[in-house]
């Protein structure tokens, strides 16, 4: 049966529905939705455009979703930059040497399939780790000969639905200097990590060791957004600048070495660690974060009932808190506190 959604529900209040129980939600519930929801689309006297962007977005992404299952169990990083960046420019060379090591640590490395640092991403990882997400575009953007022909290349038209690929399907990202769509990039993953759109991840950018690309973007950041109040000073913990694949690497291993992943059950907050918390960390963390929590306090707990659908993180330590979801930088900081100590 389906799960009904009021004509509404796009116009009244969040908060209402957050008060409703709600019923299960099923896998078979959640397609015959989908069916309930174009059968009304000739009621609603939608267009011919309307109704081939929605027909042309579910295709792409269910075939998406098809070509990634098998590789859920996989970490992955998604590698953005520039498509013109030559092969003897330094960047690339950093991409391929990136690709190359995150590759060798086990991790599927994800690109736009294109030229430039997407090409050196996918040279260094290989085509048996690399996964790509090509667009079409009026003038064509053919795939690099790493990725072409693969079947975990993908190919879509529209940007919203790569661009939801390249974050929802990994576990981490790097930066390197790129154009609009690389600003674009980087900026869309910030957003949807600041605002709690994705849990936390490691977003590391890299400069080549004799450009501050990076390095002038934080100081734009630093002088015209913190500077007015647009953004808070643990915003900038959501990120890492670095000139060194070294401590590109360093950054998103480090990021795993106590921290596993995080999950909101009935509105509090759990956080999943590879290791367990001392007495006296867990007495650290309530002192020095007690202002991202709504109430109560930092507490151990043991995977809910609700995370039965996720077996493999079910036998993890656990913090659960009450968190305050406007502090997602601080919660970035107790992570890297909890890292720092693992």
């Amino acid at each position: 049966m389906a799960v009904e959604l009021p004509d509404d529900v796009f116009d009244r209040d969040p908060t209402e529905f957050v008060r409703q129980p709600r019923p299960p939600v099923t896998l078979e519930s959640l397609i015959a939705s989908i069916k309930q929801d174009a059968d009304k689309l000739a009621r609603d006297n939608a267009t011919l455009g309307d109704v081939k962007i929605l027909a042309r977005a579910l295709k792409e992404l269910r075939h998406a979703f098809k070509i990634f299952t098998p590789y859920r169990q996989h970490r992955k990083v998604t590698v953005f930059g520039s498509a013109r960046t030559k092969s003897n420019h330094p960047s690339y060379q950093q991409s391929v040497d990136f690709g190359r090591r995150m590759a060798a640590l086990g991790w599927m490395v994800l690109t736009g399939a294109g030229g430039g640092i997407m090409e050196g991403a996918h040279v260094g990882a290989g085509r048996d780790m690399a996964m790509g997400v090509n667009i079409i575009l009026p003038f064509e953007q053919a795939a690099n000969p790493i990725i072409l022909n693969d079947h975990k290349l993908i190919n879509m038209k529209y940007f919203f639905t790569r661009k939801l690929l390249f974050v929802k399907e990994v576990s981490a990202i790097a930066l390197f200097p790129g154009g609009f769509g690389t600003q674009d990039e980087c900026f869309e993953t910030l957003t949807l990590v600041q605002t709690g759109k994705h849990e936390l991840m490691p977003i590391v950018c890299v400069d080549d060791p004799a450009n501050d690309y990076w390095q002038k973007w934080r100081r734009y950041l630093v002088d015209e957004l913190l500077s007015e109040g647009l953004i808070s000073p643990e915003d900038l913990s959501l990120f890492k600048v670095t000139n060194s694949v070294d401590a590109a690497i360093e950054e998103i291993q480090h990021f795993f070495r106590a921290y596993h992943s995080m999950r909101f059950v009935r509105g509090q907050l759990i956080l999943r660690l590879n290791l367990s918390v001392s007495d006296d960390l867990l007495t650290r963390l309530n002192d020095e974060f007690s202002d991202i929590l709504d109430s109560g306090r930092i507490k151990r707990a043991t995977a809910h009932r609700l995370e039965s659908d996720e077996p493999d993180a079910i036998g993890l330590p656990r913090l659960t808190l009450n968190f305050d979801r406007k502090k997602v930088g601080r919660l970035r900081q107790m992570v890297d506190v909890l890292n720092d100590e693992a």
